[in-house]
């Protein structure tokens, strides 16, 4: 278990971001979403898509959804577009983002 109170594996370059569970004081909560990022055109913040089923009680059936949420990117963990990301829970840190990326998964 790293620092974080999260089985995942720390990064290995570091950084001087305030808002980073590792090297800064943010403290992590609740939810904890696998994902891809979609979009990193804002400075520091990151797009993450999610896909999951949604069950239609009408006709019985599930269909897809996709959520999307704002995280924010640490320095020392970069991710780009098209990264499989972890992201978790944390306190608002501006009017769209309440979560940061923790881990970038490894592709096999």
């Amino acid at each position: 278990m790293s620092q974080i109170g999260i089985n995942v594996k720390e990064p290995e370059k570091s950084c001087e971001d305030a808002k980073c569970p590792f090297h800064g004081h943010l403290k992590v909560r609740g939810k904890i979403i696998d994902g891809v990022v979609a979009s990193d055109k804002m400075q520091k913040t990151v797009t993450v898509t999610t896909d999951y089923l949604y069950y239609q009680k009408k006709y019985g059936r599930y269909e897809k959804r996709t959520g999307r949420h704002h995280a924010h990117n640490p320095e020392c963990i970069s991710a780009k577009v098209g990264d499989r990301v972890k992201i978790v829970e944390c306190r608002p840190l501006s009017k769209t983002v309440s979560f940061v990326v923790i881990e970038k998964e490894e592709v096999d």
